[in-house]
């Protein structure tokens, strides 16, 4: 793809931003494996977390009197819209369908085990580490014997979407198998119960599915974390390169640029900024066609939108088709009836067992909430702001809400929103 320039305006959850000369760069993705789509169809019937009609195949809307129809050129398998802050599904299309999630399931994997360690914490890579990458796996270029900060890794996994620095964190997590093991764990308790990981990266692999109901899940616990806002809102970063020699023998570091693979917040030839854009995750993948969940606030109002392989093959549809569903959830909030909700965690349901609480799952599969710990409350590794976030940023506003705190109700509001800065 050739290099081309992108100017436009965005705010972040953590930023209010001008984004300028922007230079791309081809995308990296996910590797495709050897499994086929689970279905052509979706089923008859499917989970009913969130509400009844969410495990109705097709569209799911009801509009109210003014309320805008939904774009007429929607080609995803699976498709929904909601409110991050109420969480009220505005619209859905096949909303918990399971498919190939791809690189979107990374978003789950950083909600899990982001908390683990500092930003500062050091790792020097093991041939082991890497062991496992798919063949043509997407990369940020992680090498063996080298250092890097886990706020490099991090960097790595949202914005180049490397499953080199997912493997060399899950090796520090104590390998794979604990690793997936923990993700379908967080998943069980986040009630996303379409999914089921194999991968931690979302390589293809045989029984690795999720859902559009599920990833928004994800997006929506990730949110409440600042590390995780910070990072899948980076259009750029340095990232260290190979330790080398220079004539005299004396040894040195280099870095080298990296730049969000996300179209919605970078830009593209034939897609712009969106205007509010946040993050938060892309993929694509054999299985999975491309995949996407992102993040857009605007007046006031924040929405999580996920699109899942869309038919029409054009260039960055998935992202197109993402655009078009946010303007029109902007467009229809508060005036749809919402079809839906996305679920609080287990252990919030536990805290706060009310009529309200109960039975918000249904349709659940009744298993045990696994864990106890509510994941939003979950606090950031340290305090510090990452170098990559303000680079390209214009000037910012941090307006904080609720104190950081998980308010367990009903209505779960993110922590921290941004109020756009009004355009000049």
């Amino acid at each position: 793809m050739p290099a081309s320039k992108k100017t436009g305006r965005r705010s972040l959850l953590v930023t209010s931003a001008a984004l300028t000369a922007l230079t791309l760069t081809p995308a990296a993705y996910a590797a495709p494996g050897p499994s086929t789509s689970p279905s052509a169809t979706p089923p008859a019937t499917m989970s009913s977390v969130g509400g009844t009609r969410l495990g109705q195949p097709g569209n799911q809307v009801d509009l109210a009197g003014g309320a805008p129809v939904l774009p007429k050129d929607l080609t995803a398998r699976s498709w929904i819209v909601a409110d991050a802050e109420t969480g009220d599904v505005l619209a859905a299309h096949n909303a918990h369908w399971r498919l190939a999630p791809a690189s979107t399931l990374k978003m789950l994997f950083a909600d899990t085990l982001l908390p683990k360690w500092p930003k500062t914490t050091r790792h020097k890579v093991a041939v082991s580490d890497l062991a496992g990458v798919g063949p043509g796996s997407s990369l940020v270029g992680v090498k063996e014997e080298e250092t890097y900060t886990v706020e490099d890794l991090w960097r790595g996994v949202f914005l180049m979407s490397g499953n080199d620095a997912v493997h060399v964190l899950a090796a520090m997590n104590g390998g794979v198998d604990k690793t997936v093991a923990e993700m379908n764990q967080h998943a069980e308790e986040l009630q996303a119960l379409d999914t089921t990981v194999v991968s931690p990266d979302g390589y293809d692999a045989p029984r690795q599915v999720s859902s559009a109901y599920d990833l928004t899940l994800f997006a929506r616990s990730g949110l409440q974390k600042k590390d995780f806002r910070e990072y899948a809102s980076t259009v750029r970063a340095k990232f260290p390169g190979e330790t080398a020699k220079d004539k005299k023998g004396r040894t040195y570091r280099k870095s080298f640029e990296i730049q969000n693979t996300n179209r919605l917040l970078r830009g593209d030839y034939d897609v712009d900024v969106y205007p509010g854009i946040a993050g938060v995750k892309n993929g694509n993948t054999t299985n999975a066609g491309a995949t996407f969940t992102g993040v857009a606030e605007r007046n006031g109002r924040v929405l999580l939108v996920t699109v899942m392989n869309p038919a029409k093959s054009e260039h960055n549809e998935v992202y197109k088709e993402t655009a078009r569903l946010l303007d029109w959830g902007f467009q229809a909030a508060g005036k749809v009836k919402p079809v839906g909700e996305l679920v609080p965690p287990r252990s919030a349901v536990r805290a706060n067992p009310g009529p309200e609480a109960s039975g918000q799952a249904g349709g659940g599969d009744g298993k045990a909430a696994a864990g106890t710990k509510p994941v939003a409350g979950a606090p950031a590794a340290d305090g510090s702001t990452g170098v990559g976030t303000a680079a390209g940023i214009a000037a910012g506003v941090l307006v904080l809400l609720a104190g950081g705190a998980f308010l367990v109700n009903r209505r779960w509001p993110l922590p921290e929103l941004v109020r756009r800065r009004p355009r000049p």
